[in-house]
């Protein structure tokens, strides 16, 4: 049987970050999918080919956090429902999960497979790199139901305090990518196509292992097929819940695909660094990615228990370890991004342009400590509406104006457009810490 995490009694730092790091594990090798692509691709095909895969894994990254916020209500529910000691009704949470989610991932499918050349031409992909870009987003939108699969399944490992069963099934299916990549882009000469083939055919690989495992486990909860039935009360908690955090999402993502449009009017040199950078930075912000997907579990069981204290402190201690790991990745990002960016590339004007991009980034990694656990913090305590609200307030307010204030510089500076997103992370740590205490006075009035 699946075992599952109590975060409601005993230590604190101990269970969190055993919890934290098979998240952590599971979501570089997620990343390692679009890294190996590009890695693959940026080592045997040509720069065009690298612009394809860096722009249309963007606009795949976009969907993905569709997905991904709107599970996160499902591990809320769970979460929350296994704090309240009311076990016997995760089965139809999870059932109607299901239902939710396959219906979302098949209107995705659809949406993408017919407007994919109107999203790559708002993107300004460069004209030599078009029609690779269009290539490589439709053969990965045909594979979103693996997408929303695996994250269906991650949601529920996680509200019941698993993580480690997504791991294992990523592990696996991340290796069978390196191979798929290798046999597609280098063998057979398949250029972006052959990289998001792989891509496809790897998570449809993690979603069957995970459902081996699954079945080979059990479940720490009773599951049948009487657990699947729409139940509008049900649907309407996940989705009010879920639904903040992926428009949150979406809007951010959106707002990082506008400097990504506005950085490829800069030529396809500027535009392939940029792809390169976001990779890494990819790779870097999963530390405070990790800590936010398991700051929601935690905080979501003590809230369920009614123990807002313990949840507060949780938050303390998940900023302090974060932020530890922090002041390394920030360190090696502004000082040596160009040997990172050789991973990738090895152009040297593409090296160039990452590493100056990664310096803003690197600011931002000490800051996104601060605030993805108080994002974790919020969703955990049902106040998604606002992580939403201050979410958007970063993007539109501040990380689009300022990057596009200075490409518009005399001379434009990469390092300069990055600014905007440690700018926002800053803005949204003050709007987050000005809620936390007045959420705190709320509930001594109370």
């Amino acid at each position: 049987m699946n075992q599952k995490t109590n975060f409601t009694t005993g230590p604190i730092v101990g269970p969190l970050m055993k919890f934290t790091l098979p998240i952590m594990g599971a979501l570089v090798l997620q990343a390692l999918y679009g890294a190996v692509d590009l890695l693959i691709v940026g080592q045997f095909a040509s720069a065009s080919a690298v612009s394809a895969v860096a722009t249309g894994s963007q606009i795949l990254h976009t969907l993905t956090l569709i997905i991904t916020g709107l599970a996160m209500g499902i591990t809320i529910v769970v979460g929350q429902q296994i704090g309240e000691k009311k076990e016997h009704l995760v089965g139809d949470t999870i059932g109607v999960g299901i239902l939710l989610f396959t219906a979302i991932g098949l209107i995705l499918t659809i949406v993408m497979l017919f407007t994919t050349r109107g999203f790559v031409t708002l993107m300004q992909a460069p004209k030599e790199a078009y029609e690779e870009t269009v290539a490589y987003v439709m053969v990965c939108s045909s594979g979103i139901i693996f997408i929303t699969a695996y994250n269906i399944l991650g949601s529920i490992f996680r509200g019941i305090g698993d993580s480690k069963t997504p791991f294992i099934a990523v592990f696996i299916a991340c290796v069978c990518n390196i191979g798929l990549d290798l046999l597609f882009v280098v063998s057979f000469q398949m250029g972006a196509a052959g990289a998001a083939l792989a891509t496809v055919m790897a998570q449809a690989i993690s979603v069957l292992l995970s459902l081996l495992l699954i079945r080979r486990r059990g479940l720490p909860f009773s599951f049948s097929r009487k657990n699947l039935h729409f139940q509008k009360n049900l649907a309407g908690r996940i989705v009010r819940l879920g639904l903040p955090v992926a428009l949150q999402d979406t809007l951010v993502s959106i707002s990082f695909l506008a400097i990504m449009a506005i950085v490829n009017n800069l030529g396809v040199t500027a535009s392939a660094g940029v792809g390169v950078a976001e990779k890494l930075c990819g790779f870097i912000m999963l530390i405070p990615s990790a800590y936010m997907q398991s700051m929601s579990a935690y905080v979501a069981q003590n809230i369920g228990a009614g123990q807002q204290k313990r949840a507060r402190t949780g938050l303390l201690c998940g900023i302090a370890t974060s932020f530890c790991i922090a002041l390394v990745l920030g360190y090696v990002s502004f000082f040596h991004g160009s040997l990172l960016a050789r991973i990738f590339s090895p152009e040297p004007a593409v090296i160039g342009a990452a590493a100056d991009y990664l310096k803003g980034y690197a600011i931002d990694t000490l800051l996104t400590s601060f605030l993805f656990c108080f994002m974790g913090y919020f969703n955990g305590c049902g106040k998604t509406t606002f992580v939403m609200i201050e979410g958007v307030i970063g993007a539109f307010g501040v990380r689009i104006p300022v990057s596009y204030f200075f490409s518009k510089a005399a001379e434009v500076s990469l390092f300069h457009v990055s600014l905007a997103t440690p700018s926002s992370s800053l803005l949204q740590i003050i709007l987050c810490g000005i809620y936390f205490f007045w959420l705190y006075r709320k509930e001594k009035t109370l």
